[in-house]
């Protein structure tokens, strides 16, 4: 509800402030999207089949993402939750030694923004700047962060910022602090990672002031496969949905009952894979291609690397962060990483 703003004795309620909203993603091509096109079947008709993560988040996508939060089996969101809901204090202090006490706060991946919403009177932004590629979910996140917080300058960016981070001028170039919570940094092969914080890190894309990294670590295989398998299906419909996203990016003819929900941790690379599985002889059709998929035969999802404190600090260094440190829970399952250029 809006307060009334009292006007030489006239009572006249507040309007409603929308946030600036900038969709970076492109509009698709007449009749189909041409970007997606191409790298769908790229990934579609490479020997072993694969789709990138991010085509799960349509606004479905997104929403069960949401409700996978709240899942007993997933511990990434609640961990991470209880480490910033110990360590706020500490976080701010670190930043203001640095002289950050009003940072431009660019949250990747936002999502529904709830977790930059936890920091706010911690980090008291001077603008929010959240980024998602699923669009009009992010834009009613970003509005609900502008109706709780109606005097913080918000541009919200719809974008595919795993092709690029050249972000816009409405974005402040001081004192930028960018904020990657939720691991997933993990989507990304560890040489895609080094590179993406090395983007990050250098002077010469903007005026980063450093990083606010949450990570998953390692840990035993059945907690790590119960967290991306779980009871309820929830997991399962989430990576299904994938295929529904990507019929209505490229036409394409996939039925999800064909398919089943994989996944397994990779000892050997140390990250959960996600993959759908063909129940059975199977083709799908999308314009001018086809794949036949015989049963068993699977479609990679997703990776999720899981990192040590050390091989993240290292990694961290690396990319050119000259001050890196990290909170973490008891049992050691998640790192909060402040990584400073």
């Amino acid at each position: 509800m809006n307060l009334p703003l009292n006007i030489s004795g006239l009572s006249l309620p507040l309007l409603p402030v929308s946030p600036q909203f900038i969709n970076l993603c492109g509009e698709p091509a007449t009749g189909q999207a041409s970007g997606p096109l191409k790298e769908l079947t790229d990934g579609l008709t490479a020997t072993t089949a694969s789709i990138n993560p991010k085509f799960f988040y349509d606004e479905l996508g997104s929403r069960l993402f949401e409700a996978i939060t709240g899942l007993q089996e997933y511990y990434p969101t609640r961990t991470e939750a209880g480490i910033f809901d110990a360590s706020y204090a500490q976080i701010g202090a670190t930043l203001a030694e640095t002289g950050i006490r009003h940072p431009c706060l660019i949250d990747l991946g936002a999502g529904n923004c709830a977790k930059a919403s936890a920091l706010m009177q911690h980090l008291t932004p001077r603008q929010y700047v959240p980024v998602d590629i699923s669009v009009e979910f992010l834009r009613a996140s970003a509005t609900q962060v502008q109706n709780t917080f109606p005097a913080l300058d918000i541009v919200g960016l719809g974008m595919d910022f795993s092709k690029g981070l050249a972000l816009p001028r409405e974005v402040q170039s001081q004192e930028r602090v960018f904020f990657y919570p939720g691991s997933s940094l993990g989507n990304f092969h560890p040489a895609q990672a080094l590179e993406f914080l090395q983007h990050i890190a250098d002077p010469a894309q903007g005026k980063a002031r450093g990083l606010l990294l949450g990570i998953d670590l390692v840990k035993d295989s059945a907690t790590l496969e119960a967290a991306y398998d779980d009871a309820l299906g929830v997991t399962a419909a989430f990576n299904k949905n994938m295929l529904l996203n990507v019929n209505s990016l490229i036409n394409s003819d996939f039925d999800v009952r064909q398919w089943r929900h994989v996944a397994l941790f990779n000892t050997e690379r140390s990250r959960i894979e996600m993959h759908l599985q063909a129940c059975c002889n199977l083709t799908v059709r999308w314009p001018d291609h086809e794949r036949r998929f015989t049963p068993g035969e699977r479609i990679h999802t997703e990776s999720s690397y899981k990192y040590t404190l050390q091989g993240m600090t290292d990694l961290l260094r690396q990319a050119g962060f000259n001050h890196v440190e990290h909170w973490t829970d008891a049992q050691g399952w998640f790192g909060v990483f402040w990584a400073a250029v």
